[in-house]
Order: structure tokens, then C-alpha cells, then sequence
């Protein structure tokens, strides 16, 4: 007999399921009720987990000696299907995740996930072999993404479809046909994939991008900022019940990572010299360009700074509406049946609560510290072309 718990298990660590098969939805749910009674209710420190790469930097340079929530070091995990299941059997408390995963999580799976903010925005690329100068070339050929609910897939498939090739999934691509096979890869296995000839390209977060182009064996070909302006890449994601019993722990959570973006933006270079070695194990000259892309790279929407992996703390519901309904169009390996019952413009309620990023915002001078409206509302623009 096979236990739910390592159904659980194969189902989160395997890229083709979609996080976990229909089976062991009542198992996962049993195992985070359980953890969370034996965690109880009191100021336990708050565990962090995160993967490495330059977005989960807010995280990560937070000031925890000052957090009111007693913040305990961050743990470092190698794919998003770790960190996921670390997170929903209670193993860590906060983690940025991918915010279609954040859907997914509390959606797909009734987990009690819920989004205080966002980690950042923009900050990942489709990153080419040296050979590949155009888009077509990668038709018959395999792309690398990291999760099939992330945004990478989402805005990948639309710049293919746009450009008229098609995504495929489980099966050989054809360049007769058009079609590129995406494949789900931990992002620290991308580089050397591209290097060795095993795929032609892949999108992930930075500094992957970044180190690929330093080693030469990559070359950026489109910033994901390019195609849909500032989206959120990762959110920061917490329990249910940590907004619940302990507001004022989640309110210094908040206050700590909107100040570690302040810091971010203001000085850069230091933010990369504070990540490399410590927390990121890539060579401090990839984690320094990939957070100080010049202006002058060649985009097609310079005015939106694609390059440049932003850190703000605001969840715009456009970006929540337009997410869901985009998800709805996406190829994934995995059920998604959970979809046709959400409602794009209902889904952001009840996925995020910004009170305490609200609060941190207004502590820390308001909309306008991070260049952000006053009235905290935007238009989404997407140009996948």
C-alpha cells in the first residue's frame, strides 16, 4: 500500500503533473491541516524558503533582525515543485512563488495560500543558442521552461503563437509542422542543457539569462518585460492563517520586504554584492547584470525598461484578471480543470490581500517611493508580438 503522503510527494516533485494528481488532493489538505495545529499560534520563528535566482532578493536582504515577525534564515530550495511542496506541508511559512502557481495552489489544489504582495516584476528572458537569430529557427526543437504554472509558459506560448509556431507538450516537435516542444526543467539545469545541445532555448528568471550570455553559450533573444509590461513574476505568498492569528507578524513581513525594495533599487550593485556568495551561488558578475541591464539593450518597448527586474510591492488586480484569463489559454501538462470555474475578474479577492502591503506602502511615503499612481490602479499592456 502506498501512502498518501508519498503520493503527495511524487505528485509535487513531478513537472508533468501539474503539482499533484487529482488522488492526492485530500492527503495534501490533511497534511497541511496537521502541520499547521503543530505549529500552533504563537511567535514561532518565521521560516523562509526560496529559490536562487534574483527574485527572490527581497526576501532574501530583508532585515529580519528588525522584523517584528523574528524572521529565520532563508532555506534554499532547487526547483519551484520543492519549494511548493515545502510550502503547502508547512515546512516553510513564506516563500515568493510564481504567481500563476499562487492560482493554482489555492484554486486547483484548496490550499491556504494567499498573496501579501508582490516579490518584483519583470526579471526573466528567452534566452537562445548562439545560432538562433529569429524566432522560427526554434521550431522542431525543445524550450526549456521552469513550471508549467508560471508565467514564463503563459507569455512563451503566446510570443510562439504569434509568430506562428505552436506549443506542444508529450510529443516530438516538428519543423514541418511548426511546433515547439516546451518542456518543464529545474532552472539551475538550464545552462548547461543549453550548452550541451539538449535544448534550444529556454525563459526563465534571472541571473540564468545573465550567466548563459557571460559563459557564451546563450544569447538573450526577447525580455519577458518586453511582451507584458512589469508583470509579476513572483508574488510573496504566506498561509491563511498567519493573516489571521497573527496580523501584526504578517504586518512586519510586509514592512520588511517593502523596505528591502527600497534598498534594492536605491544602491543596485551592493544588493548584488549582498546576494552573491551568500545567498545566490552564480558568480557575482552575473547577479550584477542581471539586476544593472543597461538602457541601451535593443527592445521593442524601451519605454517600459523591459531589462530592468523591478521591485515594488503592490498587487495590481488588472495584472491578477489578466493572469487567469491568460491561463486559460495556456498548454500545461496537468489538470486543469479547476479553470472553468474561475472567474478572471473574481479571482483577486480571494487569492490577495494587500491590507499590510498598504500599510507597509504608506509607512514607507507612499505610491510614489516606487513611481507607482496614487491611486493604485493600472491598464495592463501585453504585446507578445
Amino acid at each position: 500500500m502506498v501512502s498518501t503522503s508519498s503520493i503527495t510527494r511524487r505528485g509535487l516533485l513531478c513537472g508533468c503533473a501539474g503539482l499533484v494528481a487529482a488522488g492526492g488532493l485530500a492527503g495534501l489538505a490533511d497534511l497541511g491541516r496537521a502541520a499547521a495545529r503543530q505549529r500552533g499560534t504563537g511567535g514561532e520563528r518565521l521560516r523562509i524558503g526560496y529559490l536562487p535566482i534574483t527574485d527572490a532578493a527581497p526576501l532574501l536582504v530583508a532585515d529580519r533582525s528588525a522584523a517584528a515577525a523574528d524572521l529565520a534564515e532563508p532555506v534554499l530550495f532547487r526547483s519551484w515543485a520543492a519549494l511548493a511542496e515545502a510550502f503547502l506541508t508547512r515546512q516553510v511559512d513564506i516563500v515568493h512563488l510564481l504567481m500563476p502557481m499562487a492560482v493554482q495552489l489555492r484554486f486547483g489544489l484548496g490550499a491556504p495560500a494567499r498573496v501579501l504582495g508582490w516579490n518584483h516584476t519583470n526579471g526573466s528572458a528567452l534566452t537562445v543558442a548562439p545560432g538562433i537569430t529569429e524566432l522560427g529557427q526554434l521550431a522542431g526543437t525543445q524550450v526549456a521552461i521552469p513550471f508549467w504554472w508560471s508565467i514564463h509558459n503563459i507569455v512563451i506560448q503566446q510570443l510562439l503563437r504569434a509568430n506562428g509556431l505552436r506549443p506542444v507538450i508529450r510529443g516530438a516537435a516538428a519543423r514541418s509542422a511548426g511546433t515547439v516542444e516546451l518542456v518543464v526543467m529545474s532552472p539551475s539545469d538550464m545552462v548547461p542543457a543549453l550548452a550541451n545541445g539538449s535544448i534550444s532555448a529556454f525563459t526563465v528568471a534571472d541571473p540564468f539569462n545573465a550567466v548563459a550570455e557571460l559563459r557564451g553559450v546563450g544569447r538573450i533573444h526577447r525580455f519577458l518585460g518586453d511582451l507584458w509590461r512589469d508583470h509579476a513574476c513572483c508574488a510573496l505568498v504566506v498561509h491563511q492563517d498567519l493573516l489571521d492569528r497573527r496580523p501584526a507578524a504578517a504586518q512586519a513581513v510586509a514592512d520588511a520586504i517593502v523596505a528591502a525594495q527600497l534598498r534594492i533599487g536605491a544602491d543596485r550593485p551592493a544588493a548584488a554584492k549582498q546576494l552573491a556568495g551568500a545567498y545566490l551561488p552564480q558568480p557575482l558578475p552575473a547577479i550584477t547584470k542581471a539586476l544593472t541591464y543597461p538602457d541601451a539593450l535593443p527592445v521593442r518597448h524601451p519605454d517600459w525598461q523591459p531589462q530592468r527586474i523591478g521591485f515594488q510591492p503592490f498587487p495590481f488586480p488588472s495584472f491578477t484578471t489578466a493572469l487567469v484569463a491568460a491561463m486559460h489559454d495556456t498548454v500545461v501538462d496537468g489538470d486543469t480543470r479547476f479553470l472553468a470555474a474561475l472567474d478572471p475578474d473574481r479571482v483577486h479577492d480571494a487569492l490577495v490581500d494587500d491590507r499590510f502591503v498598504r500599510a507597509a506602502l504608506a509607512r514607507a511615503g507612499g505610491p510614489a517611493a516606487f513611481g507607482l499612481p496614487d491611486r493604485l490602479t493600472r491598464i495592463e499592456e501585453i504585446d507578445p508580438s
